[in-house]
């Protein structure tokens, strides 16, 4: 299972290049902050319970912020 922490953090890593690349400096700020702390927790040798349950506060915390995100703040545009 640590090793899938690890694959997260190649992925967010890849995902903040690519942000950084493309002048979005929050985006790959938050991303970069994600590849860290998959990473060391990837080495904590944790049961494959814990990694499980730290997935799904994980997902539940990256759902309710992106909900919020796309309700309040983020403004529906195209082509500015």
């Amino acid at each position: 299972m640590e090793r899938m922490y690890r694959v997260l953090g190649f992925w967010t890593g890849i995902f903040a290049v690519l942000f950084l690349v493309g002048d979005m400096l929050e985006a790959s700020i938050l991303f970069f902050a994600q590849t860290a702390v998959f990473i060391a927790l990837s080495y904590l040798k944790l049961s494959e319970r814990a990694y499980v349950y730290i997935f799904g506060a994980y997902l539940t915390v990256f759902f309710v912020g992106f909900t919020y995100y796309s309700t309040f703040i983020m403004q529906p545009g195209f082509g500015h």
